[in-house]
């Protein structure tokens, strides 16, 4: 039977399959289906206007059976969170488990509610009829009985895809048949079929040495060197099914399969790395348009056809051929720092970046030899000459060549193996049917230059001979071929070797320790045991083909870390001593670190379980001061809190607005919006003015206006009519004494013109209102495009806001003193035209992680973000200072900041490495030009559950210190501050800290309210500065006098600034220019609009030792677009022009 009075269009799935398995099925109220959906998968992408509780498994008639008593809680049918009401329903008991994030609800015994993952400890079915008693608070509803479960459940989320992990990338999702498999080599993994994950079938492939894995129908891995039969790029969506051992990550589908490989470069051509480019003048000279969205493989395909040798992708989708490299283009002097671009066509692979190429060379152009041949008459020999580069001999043989072998390919000799290691590195497997022409075959089609069989069965390919290879004797190579016994494979330790040409071979020494020619100054430490349980270092970088001391250890040094190494030959570790010392690690003999490092055979990068250890010698790459005392400031308790807010804001009333979740997103029995009054901070009822919203402004975004009252906006919102919210506060009252206004809003007089969630809000140089970016509401499809208040002709889409949506949501703004408008995104920043919105100039992409440039700075993977301050006369460039942040799928929290000042000529982040990761965090401008930043997690991603390991440390930045010195560790709280959580300056000096709301059990949803107090307001008697001054509307470039009661050494101006998810829209810090004779001082305002928008400051005066007065509230530039007439509808208010 179905509940008879569940909430009107509330589509609740009973467990009721009859035998013929009949769903009785119908639709959800809308907004509580966005609910449940947003609180179980933050993330996720689904329509919002229907959702339908369904059967995770065919179950018949009937409900699931409780086993358990009561108290027997360890054998629970559903082990999550539980409670017990008087007035339960089971709509409630599923909206409670849904903002849990369980997949399953159950009702009991009339008034319980269970929640859990999955159906445990065998419970089992039994008729509907034993689930007989009525819900307390709906008697027409059947809520179990004595241990009896009503069992209901959504659908578990849709998996995703991984990009790659054990050296191997994604290429997406292919077709595949039984009769013909795209890799051949069925691989068994541990745990079996039921526990596959992505990362189980990639390391049985990597142990096998296969170029290829992929994993198919939820439990199969699959294994090879070639993509085989009719194997077909297919669209993602056949690759659905989830991994039986991960449910969130996919593992192909019914004939299809997700299939990853080693190679950084399609068959036959090999990766160059990141070249330079000009728009102008071209390194590759020819730009073709492949068919679809661009990848790698589609360009050098293109390329290959149209006969050029070298191709490259850049900026993600264009595409360039060439035989030669035109203008002076060449490998990029930054590395592969600027070829950071997602492809089009695929967005695990990277496409260049900007100026910047990925470059791919067609092996057949590829020259691997620096002596000249020696060549001999007839058909049936070849002169061979090998050398051995730093050697001073070469050896020439006359060497008889065998008929039938593949055209262009000769015959080189029978070589010794294993003297001192392998002397090929790719071995592709033991065949039993082996002939030296499929062994050709399989290095030819894989692009290596080498093919060489030994002991019969055996092939390996490579590029040249390594480990100081040596001659043998032909008869060594004396073993029949596997699949030919006419034919001769080599022998034990013997290789009869095959090239693709007839040039010398190369043969390369004995690998040895690099200890000299090393970057920077660092120095060789030893070979460091490294199989503990815990890493000597804690950041692994997977170099499949570049791996090398300098490579390695200068990316360490270059993000801070005074520790590097390398182990098995193509992995690199950054950290600092402090975790070889945590780790316990030991060193051992050098001779243990012996693998070639995988960019330069000459060189060694460790061993297995063995690290080639380097440490920095040189002066330190960071220095951070830790304060004590006083000079930590303090975190102190405010008052015990009314809502969870997700904004907070100042008022020039002098007191705080908070804002939270609406009714069925927020707590019950609020009002959703608070204004609080610290003059009645001992009043706990008078403290919280209560205030109200008509619609949910759950991630949305305010700002203060620069009408003469400071109207408070906010716009955005949660889902349907709330996306297209446009709120109003007119701030009224003093401290100590109640206002009478409420926010004010009509969907219907007054609305945006795209519904949006997370979107960020500016005020323009003209006073105008911009805003920009967000998603169509609970987790829907973006929305790419940007909008002016009040309305001024249509939308303007942003394809930059399409392309890396979900990542750049609450992008940070900024007015750019020499006009133009800065925009930071989620790995990325540009600068836009003011009038037209076009981008004027595309800036370098920020650096994110030592071992993942795909790190991002903004919502989900959320940072904060503050403009640095400006002085007077404001010749110095303006720049932005982004802190934090996190990696996509792993949600490593960054440990670093990233500054730039983008009007200036070429400019360049500059990074700064921070005491410890940080995600979920808060940055807030203090009055003497510091940057308090607080909050947040060292591990995860914004969202609800999504962070773990709360950051209960404050970090003070100062940026008038030199580079790298700037972060002090100050005072640390017992509060942890997660998702949802803000920092605002107050009119005292202190900062207001409030929120946390990670609808999780391991964190509470956080009511209480706390300040941080600043070490300049903790000596034993600090004398604030009394300031005295009737001029509050200033007007650019003009001078204003007021009176002060001691000397002071600064006036600072701060915006008025809104606190939401690590963005403090409307910051900015200003010191204007000042002098004072006696008590009587004179500030000039700032010049213009560009430097300073129009808007309300918080003015601060601070005393020769620092204390910052009380502040005042200044208007600076006036209302330039009239928003005080605005908007002029019967619902709103206005205080009018001027």
């Amino acid at each position: 039977m179905v509940p008879a009075l569940v909430p009107s269009g509330l589509a609740i799935l009973l467990v009721a399959y009859s035998v013929r398995q009949f769903l009785i099925c119908n639709t959800l109220e809308p907004t509580i289906a966005d609910k449940l959906v947003r609180h179980l998968y933050p993330l996720r992408k689904m329509s919002t206007s229907r959702l339908s509780f369904r059967l995770h498994h065919p179950f018949p008639s009937g409900t699931i059976q409780d086993v358990t008593r009561i108290d027997s809680v360890s054998l629970r049918t559903l082990d999550g969170n539980h409670y017990a009401s008087g007035s339960m329903t089971n709509a409630q008991c599923i909206e409670f488990c849904a903002a849990k994030k369980f997949f399953y609800a159950g009702t009991e015994y009339s008034q319980e509610c269970y929640c859990g993952r999955s159906i445990r400890n065998n419970a089992t079915l039994v008729n509907d009829s034993d689930c007989f008693e009525p819900c307390s608070g709906n008697q027409t509803e059947p809520c179990g009985a004595p241990n009896r479960l009503s069992l209901y459940n959504t659908a578990p989320p849709m998996p995703y895809l991984n990009p790659g992990v054990h050296g191997y990338r994604s290429l997406g999702c292919y077709s595949d048949s039984v009769a013909a498999r795209t890799l051949t080599v069925g691989m068994g993994t541990a745990g079996g079929a039921e526990s596959l994950t992505v990362a189980l079938c990639m390391s049985a492939c990597a142990a096998g040495s296969y170029f290829y894995a992929g994993v198919e129908y939820s439990g199969e891995c699959y294994c090879g060197n070639t993509l085989a039969g009719d194997g077909t790029p297919q669209d993602e969506s056949g690759c659905k099914m989830a991994c039986n051992g991960n449910m969130t990550e996919s593992c192909g589908g019914s004939s299809r399969i997700n299939i990853y490989t080693t190679r950084l470069a399609p068959p036959g051509w090999s990766s160059l790395g990141c070249y330079t480019d000009n728009i102008v003048n071209r390194t590759l000279t020819t730009q073709l348009f492949p068919v679809s969205n661009l990848t790698a493989e589609l360009c050098v395909g293109a390329c290959e056809a149209e006969g050029y040798y070298y191709a490259g992708t850049e900026y993600g989708g264009e595409c360039y051929c060439g035989n030669s490299f035109a203008y002076g283009g060449g490998p990029a002097p930054d590395g592969n720092a600027g070829c950071n671009v997602a492809c089009i066509g695929n967005s695990l692979e990277i496409c260049g970046g900007p100026s910047r190429l990925n470059m791919y060379q067609h092996r057949e152009s590829e020259s691997t030899t620096s002596s000249t041949t020696v060549p001999t008459t007839g058909l049936t020999t070849a002169g061979v000459t090998t050398t051995v580069p730093g050697a001073t001999t070469t050896i020439t043989t006359d060497i008889l060549q065998p008929t039938g072998i593949p055209n262009g390919w000769y015959y080189q000799g029978c070589w010794a193996d294993n003297a001192y290691g392998r002397v090929m590195a790719n071995e592709q497997g033991q065949d039993s049917n082996l002939t030296v022409e499929s062994c050709i075959a399989i290095c030819d089609m894989l692009g290596y230059v080498l093919a060489a069989m030994e002991y019969s069965v055996q092939c390996f390919c490579d590029d040249f001979l390594r480990n100081a290879a040596t001659k043998a004797s032909e008869a060594d190579c004396s073993m029949s071929c596997g699949g030919n016994p006419n034919e001769k494979c080599g022998a034990g330790n013997r290789l009869s070797v095959y090239s693709n040409n007839n040039e010398p071979l190369t043969v390369y020494p004995l690998p040895s320790i690099q200890k000299t020619n090393l970057s920077g100054s660092w120095q060789y430490a030893g070979c460091l045991r490294d199989d503990a349980e815990e890493r000597a270092l804690p950041y692994q970088i997977i170099l499949t083909t570049n791996n090398t001391a300098n490579n390695c250890i200068s990316q360490c040094s270059a993000f801070g870390y005074t520790s590097g190494g390398m182990e098995y030959g193509k992995e690199c570790y950054c950290g600092d001593p402090g975790d070889v010392s945590s780790a316990g690690v030991t060193f051992v003999p050098d001779s243990e670190c012996q693998i070639p490092c995988s960019g330069s055979v000459i060189d060694i990068c460790g061993g297995a379980n063995r690290l080639s250890y380097y440490t920095w010698q040189g002066p330190p790459l960071t220095e951070w001061a830790y304060a004590s005392g006083n000079d930590a400031g303090a975190y102190q308790f405010l008052i015990g809190g009314v809502v969870v807010p997700l904004i907070t804001q100042a008022t020039r009333t002098g007191k705080i607005t908070f804002l939270e979740k609406y009714i069925g997103t927020g707590e019950p029995n609020t009002t959703n919006a608070y204004e609080l009054d610290l003059a009645l901070i001992n009043n706990f009822t008078g403290a919280w003015r209560p205030m109200h919203v008509r619609t949910d402004i759950f991630c949305s975004a305010s700002i203060t206006l620069p009408d003469k009252v400071g109207r408070q906006l906010n716009v955005g919102g949660w889902s349907f009519d709330s996306t297209y919210g446009v709120r109003l506060y007119w701030p009224d009252g003093s401290p100590g004494v109640w206002g009478e206004n409420d926010w004010q809003e009509n969907y219907n007089e007054i609305a945006l013109q795209s519904g949006r969630w997370y979107p960020s809000v500016m005020i323009m140089a003209n006073g105008s209102v911009l805003v920009v970016g967000g998603e169509e509401g609970s987790n829907g499809d973006p929305v790419p495009s940007l909008e002016i208040l009040p309305a001024v002709g249509p939308t303007v889409y942003c394809d930059w806001l399409k392309r890396t949506d979900p990542n750049n949501l609450y992008p940070y703004l900024a007015v750019l003193p020499s006009g133009g408008i800065f925009v930071a995104y989620y790995n990325e920043a540009i600068i836009l035209d003011e009038t037209t919105f076009a981008i004027t100039k595309q800036l370098p992409n920020m650096p994110g992680s030592v071992n993942n440039f795909l790190a991002g700075r903004t919502y989900p993977l959320e940072g904060t973000a503050v403009l640095l301050p400006q002085y007077a006369p404001y010749t110095d460039p303006l720049e932005i200072l982004i802190c934090g942040g996190s990696t996509p799928y792993q949600g490593a929290a960054l440990d670093n900041c990233v500054t730039l000042a983008p009007e200036v000529p070429n400019a360049q982040w500059t990074l700064e490495r921070m005491p410890s990761r940080r995600v979920l965090s808060c940055m807030t401008a203090l009055p003497d030009g510091t940057f308090l930043i607080v909050n947040g997690a060292h591990q995860g991603v914004a969202g609800f559950g999504l962070a773990i390991d709360p950051n209960l440390n404050a970090v003070l930045y100062d940026p008038s210190k030199p580079l790298n010195t700037r972060f002090t560790v100050m005072a640390n709280t017992t509060v942890a501050r997660m998702y949802h959580s803000e920092a605002i300056l107050l009119d005292d000096g202190r900062v207001l800290i409030s929120g946390s709301d990670p609808e999780d059990d391991r964190f509470p949803q956080e009511h209480r309210v706390e300040v941080f107090v600043p070490p300049y307001l903790m000596t034993e008697d600090p004398i604030r500065p009394a300031v005295n001054t009737s001029w509050k509307d200033w007007s650019y470039g003009s001078t204003y006098t007021f009176e002060v009661s001691v000397p002071i050494s600064k006036v600072s101006l701060l915006g008025a600034a809104s606190s939401t998810h690590g963005n403090s829209m409307g910051q900015r810090t200003i010191f204007p220019a000042f002098s004072c004779t006696d008590n009587l001082c004179t500030v000039t305002a700032p010049p213009n609009a560009h430097v300073c928008p129009p808007g309300w400051f918080q003015m601060f005066v601070l005393s020769a030792s620092g204390v910052p007065s009380m502040a005042i509230w200044v208007r600076v530039g006036g209302d330039p677009a009239n928003l005080g007439s605005w908007p002029d509808t019967p619902s709103f208010t206005v205080p009018g022009e001027g």
